[in-house]
């Protein structure tokens, strides 16, 4: 893998990152909230289980590179 991939996976990762926790603060702020929207608040969990994959997979990218 180049560098150029590298640093493209390593920005890729910190907008992941930015997405992941911006919905751990709407998630919070919904539940908070005294009328929860329940279907808003499951695609929330969903969105954030997916970027979390991701995150995880590009990570293993990143590594997997290092010890070959």
């Amino acid at each position: 893998m180049s560098a150029l991939d590298q640093e493209r996976i390593k920005e890729k990762l910190e907008e992941l990152r930015t997405e992941h926790r911006d919905l751990d603060e709407a998630i919070l702020r919904l539940t908070s909230a005294s009328v929860h929207d329940m279907l808003s608040l499951q695609r929330m969990k969903k969105r954030k289980l997916v970027i979390k994959d991701v995150m995880i997979k590009l990570e293993s990218m990143l590594i997997d590179d290092i010890i070959a």
